[in-house]
């Protein structure tokens, strides 16, 4: 997966603790044991506020992504997706 559908609504995995640091953040899998870095402070702002935002698109436009930025920030929201990091909202 090298984009995500920035039209859909996404959560943290449940099982995703996020430590923020000064260069971006830590985020730890409890489940997969795997262990991401954000090095991006607007990344992880929009990964913080996914829950809160109807749809991805909706989170990084909230964090300050301009239109010529989000297939960038698609492609590390794909990465976060495809290591299970960040999930599909299905309610």
């Amino acid at each position: 997966m090298t984009t995500m559908d920035l039209d859909s609504a996404w959560d943290l995995h449940p099982q995703v603790s996020v430590r923020p640091e000064p260069f971006g953040a830590l985020l730890y899998h409890f489940g997969t044991r795997k262990l991401s870095f954000l090095k991006d402070r607007r990344l992880l702002t929009v990964v913080q506020s996914l829950a809160d935002a109807p749809t991805a698109r909706a989170a990084c436009l909230a964090a300050g992504i301009g239109e010529t930025e989000l297939p960038r920030y698609g492609k590390a929201l794909a990465a976060l997706a495809h290591s299970s990091m960040v999930v599909g909202r299905t309610s």
